[in-house]
């Protein structure tokens, strides 16, 4: 744990709060307004790095306002709805805080909760997450439970809430994780597959305000097909053979075994050991399942090692996003963030 000369470097960093916006023109002033009040008590400096993700309800208008009568706010206008994990990507790219933050932007998460956070990562953590609780219906909060106790099982992750976005983490961590498609809400799998140490903090669920929730039924369904793309991107994304190669031993295993047993069966069947004409390999439609199942495992086989070269010979590649406005747009990237108006 770090001492106190430590402690004091820690809270000189800048930090800064990468919120994501899509329709969320009611809850923006509010927001700001919690956010600010929640640092004021608090000695770091920091920026408020808005993502309107192709807003259809005058979000970037009032965010437009809240960076005239702040210079702290900073905002990224994207030219269309992409998706979260594509709002969090470009945030964090041009966030020039040590610290990262990340909320939603509909209220729900309480900035004063902030302090617990901060206090577990300058601790010595890289990244802490909030955990939920109360505050939920019971329906939401048994199917909670039980995606998160499922996560935590395929992850081996003991964390109890990974779909809370009220998060506080190192620079190094958004520099270092990749997030596309929906994989936002599995930030801290990506982290700890790099090697990163974990905490979690019990924080409270705000009632939403304006707007209503964007999540319905089909969100577990999506969590659940994301878990088993994380899963193969942190266990097995550098060696995809490892996973398909194991299919292709148990299909080619379960394909030589029935050959073999079938096989030995006629010969015996030849040999009149055998004398049920049941036995002859040719009235044996399992003989066909084995040869498929053969096939099948060379198959995983050579996929997997495609998937090789693919991993291997492989770049980098482009944005996720594309972005129409910057406000300020005449700002350095790396000027320091000036004081409040």
């Amino acid at each position: 744990m770090p001492g106190a000369e430590d402690q004091a470097t820690e809270t000189a960093r800048l930090i800064s709060f990468v919120l994501p916006v899509y329709n969320e023109r009611g809850n923006l002033e509010e927001l700001h307004r919690r956010i600010c009040d929640a640092m004021q008590t608090r000695s770091e400096p920091f920026e408020l790095v808005f993502v309107d993700d192709g807003s259809t309800d005058g979000s970037f208008e009032v965010l437009r306002s809240l960076h005239a009568a702040d210079s702290r706010v900073r905002v990224l206008q994207l030219r269309r709805n992409f998706g979260k994990s594509a709002a969090y990507s470009a945030g964090f790219a041009h966030a020039r805080g040590d610290v990262i933050v990340t909320m939603d932007t509909d209220l729900q998460d309480d900035p004063a909760d902030l302090g617990a956070l901060l206090s577990r990562l300058y601790a010595g953590c890289d990244l802490v997450s909030g955990w939920k609780h109360g505050g939920k219906g019971p329906g939401k909060t048994r199917a909670s439970h039980f995606f998160n106790r499922v996560v935590a099982a395929f992850t081996r992750i003991p964390l109890h809430d990974f779909n809370c976005p009220f998060r506080a983490f190192r620079r190094q961590v958004a520099e270092e994780i990749e997030i596309r498609g929906e994989l936002y809400r599995y930030i801290p799998v990506l982290a700890h597959a790099r090697g990163f140490e974990l905490a979690e903090v019990k924080i409270g669920n705000q009632p939403r305000g304006y707007g209503r929730s964007k999540y319905g039924r089909e969100r577990f369904l999506r969590g659940f097909l994301d878990l088993l793309t994380v899963v193969f991107i942190t266990r097995f994304s550098r060696r995809p053979l490892h996973l398909m190669g194991l299919g292709g031993i148990l299909s080619l295993l379960a394909g030589f075994g029935l050959l073999l047993f079938f096989t030995a069966a006629h010969v015996l069947h030849l040999a009149g050991v055998l004398a049920d004409e049941a036995w002859n390999i040719h009235d044996r439609p399992a003989i066909s399942l084995g040869i498929l199942l053969i096939i099948v495992g060379v198959q995983f086989f050579s996929l997997g090692l495609l998937a090789e070269l693919l991993v291997t010979s492989s770049g980098s590649g482009s944005a996720a996003y594309s972005i129409k406005r910057v406000l300020p747009a005449d700002r350095a990237a790396d000027a320091p963030p000036p004081e409040a108006d």
